[in-house]
C-alpha cells in the first residue's frame, strides 16, 4: 500500500513540475496517497506527518503547502482571517464549516444555486466565488 501511495504522490508532484524532495513526497503522500480528497490545515498535516514518523518542521509544512498552491495542486480556503485550509479538490464547490470542531467539509455542489452576483467594479472581473456555509450543532 505504501508503494502505491508513494507512486501516486510522485506522479502528483511530477504533473505540476515540482521536484520530489523527501519532504514533498511525504506530505504529498499524506494529501493524495490514498486517492481521497481532503481539507487540511498546516497544523493538522504536520501532526499527521509526525504520526507516520516523517520528520518535517511546521515551517516546512507551511512552505510546502504554499508551493503546492502556487503549482496549482491545492486550493487555499480562508475561513476567517486567521485560519486557512488547503483542499485537494480543485473544482469550484461549496463547503460546510463546523464552528464547534473547526472542520471543513465539501457541500453538495448540485444543491447550490447562486442567482446573481453583484456588479463588479469597473476594471474588475470575478475570478472565483467561495461559498462557506457555517454550521453549529442544533
Amino acid at each position: 500500500m505504501k508503494e502505491i501511495e508513494a507512486t501516486r504522490a510522485g506522479s502528483w508532484l511530477a504533473g505540476a513540475g515540482l521536484r520530489p524532495t523527501r519532504q514533498r513526497l511525504a506530505l504529498a503522500s499524506l494529501l493524495v496517497g490514498d486517492g481521497q480528497h481532503r481539507h487540511v490545515t498546516a497544523e493538522s498535516l504536520h501532526a499527521s506527518a509526525r504520526e507516520t514518523g516523517d520528520v518535517v518542521s511546521l515551517a516546512t509544512v507551511y512552505n510546502t503547502l504554499r508551493a503546492f498552491c502556487d503549482a496549482g495542486l491545492l486550493s487555499e480556503i480562508t475561513v476567517d482571517g486567521s485560519r486557512s485550509y488547503f483542499d485537494t479538490r480543485l473544482d469550484d464547490h461549496p463547503h460546510f464549516f463546523w464552528e464547534d470542531t473547526s472542520q471543513l467539509a465539501d457541500a453538495p455542489n448540485d444543491e447550490l444555486e447562486i442567482a446573481r452576483l453583484p456588479k463588479t467594479p469597473q476594471g474588475g472581473e470575478v475570478t472565483r466565488v467561495d461559498v462557506i456555509i457555517r454550521l453549529r450543532r442544533a
